[in-house]
């Protein structure tokens, strides 16, 4: 059986340079100019995921939403 890769998709109202990846995990990080930041990419487990989560908090970034997709790793 193959493990599952978890890929993550985290919605947040704000500006967040793309510089900051490293800061949050790696995540790629995508600012569209309606003022929406996206965060997307594999986090390791559920701690990784409630660590980016608290830098959105420590910002005062306000969530719009959590993903998460599994997807099966390439043979």
């Amino acid at each position: 059986m193959k493990d599952k890769l978890r890929i993550y998709e985290i919605r947040v109202e704000g500006y967040l340079p793309d510089h900051w990846s490293e800061w949050f995990e790696g995540l790629e990080i995508r600012s569209k100019a309606d003022g929406v930041t996206s965060l997307s990419g594999p986090l390791s487990d559920q701690a990784a995921l409630l660590g980016v989560l608290v830098k959105i908090q420590g910002l005062n970034l306000t969530l719009i939403s959590v993903n998460r997709y599994n997807r099966q790793e390439s043979e």
